[in-house]
């Protein structure tokens, strides 16, 4: 009889698996019919349907039901957020952090290319966490002055895990007279949240990472916020996001938060202790790892650097073991690039194609932590054979 090997699943910051609650909530919507935007009982009961998931999202977020705006996700609530708010701004100057996900770090590009190079767009420095700091937008502020538009730094690193103090860089900005937004999207569901008390114009975030369906998601947005959209239609959701909303997926996000928010603190303790177990036994097996990010992070993130190692050979080793986990890293057109986020805060070109983010979640348990420390160390070692022969081939090639 054939067997399948057990799954080890540690790639939580890519996306967690569904809630039961959150899968319950989407089946029952999903059996209804009626689109939200209908006048007859149908699209009346898919309306409250609709708004009974914006309250509670507003009741755990700390913000009014009427700045919950639904999107697709993460990145269209991001790119909302930064061509749309620095469209509207009289400035021209945008900032955003140089370890920002690439769906704020594009949007801010497009801003330049798409627009005719209408905006100025500053990459703000980060510090070997990864974080952006309060003087780097207080020093900027004092330069610019009205002229900045927009500040953009995210709430907790999707890759190494380090958490900023965003009411701290969002007070000078918003002093200045500038728009901030914040990427919460890793942070939503794993650590506490609240809008007002960041003191950002906006905020993003996204159901699938923490245990809500993919393809949902939500832009918090100040009611006083000047914003233009970037899409056009039906109007719904302010007259930012025109279409049908997804009502059995606003349903579920709204479940898995309401579930996730309920457990954050037992599932922080338990996450944090699997997160250092799996790092104590990393660095007992292996030689030489080095954990990037510090301070104050996310339970659930261990990022570590394996240096002679390939990233991505890492990945396919651990994979053939049953271990999956990812580099964290951008690819383009088939091609591994290097960690945008460790060469910001200052790791060399090497070091940041030799590291892996080890993700944990609510499904991952002492089994998964310990299969992962015990395949790493045969994995590192044949990583840094095959390394060491592509060196050599490399140096004798004319």
């Amino acid at each position: 009889m054939r067997t399948t090997r057990p799954v080890h699943y540690l790639d939580h910051a890519a996306t967690t698996p569904m809630r039961p609650a959150a899968v319950a909530a989407y089946t029952e919507a999903a059996s209804t019919v009626g689109n939200a935007s209908s006048l007859h009982g149908s699209g009346r009961r898919a309306r409250r349907r609709v708004e009974e998931a914006r309250e509670l999202l507003a009741h755990h977020l700390g913000c009014r039901p009427s700045e919950v705006v639904f999107t697709s996700g993460g990145t269209e609530a991001d790119n909302l957020a930064v061509i749309g708010l620095a469209t509207a701004s009289s400035g021209d100057v945008v900032a955003v952090g140089a370890a920002e996900h690439h769906s704020v770090l594009d949007a801010a590009e497009h801003l330049i290319t798409g627009r005719g190079g209408r905006n100025d767009v500053r990459v703000l420095p980060v510090d070997s966490r990864g974080v952006v700091l309060a003087e780097t937008v207080r020093d900027l502020a004092g330069e610019v002055g009205p002229r900045l538009a927009l500040v953009a730094t995210m709430l907790a690193n999707n890759e190494i895990g380090s958490i900023t103090d965003v009411a701290a860089v969002a007070g000078p900005a918003r002093a200045a007279g500038a728009s901030v937004h914040t990427d919460a999207v890793q942070a939503v569901g794993h650590v506490p949240v609240d809008f007002e008390a960041l003191g950002v114009t906006s905020m993003s975030l996204s159901a699938h990472k923490f245990g809500g369906p993919l393809g949902v998601g939500a832009l918090l947005l100040d009611r006083g916020a000047e914003i233009e959209p970037i899409g056009f239609g039906g109007g719904q959701e302010r007259d930012l996001r025109s279409g049908s909303v997804d009502v059995p997926g606003v349903v579920a996000m709204a479940a898995a938060l309401d579930e996730a928010v309920r457990e954050m603190e037992s599932e922080a303790r338990r996450l944090s202790g699997l997160r250092d177990r799996l790092m104590e036994g990393v660095r007992a097996t292996v030689p030489g790892v080095i954990a990037n990010g510090g301070g104050d992070r996310l339970p659930g993130i261990a990022n570590l650097t394996f240096p002679g190692c390939s990233g991505e050979s890492l990945i396919l080793l651990l994979d053939a073991a049953g271990i999956e986990c990812s580099t964290g890293s951008a690819c383009t057109a088939g091609v591994a690039e290097p960690s945008h986020v460790l060469l910001a805060a200052g790791a060399g070109e090497a070091a940041a194609r030799s590291s892996l983010r080890l993700s944990l979640g609510y499904t991952t348990t002492e089994a998964d932590v310990d299969a992962t420390i015990a395949a790493l160390g045969p994995a590192a070692e044949r990583a840094r054979v095959a390394g060491l022969g592509l060196s050599r081939a490399g140096a004798g090639a004319s």
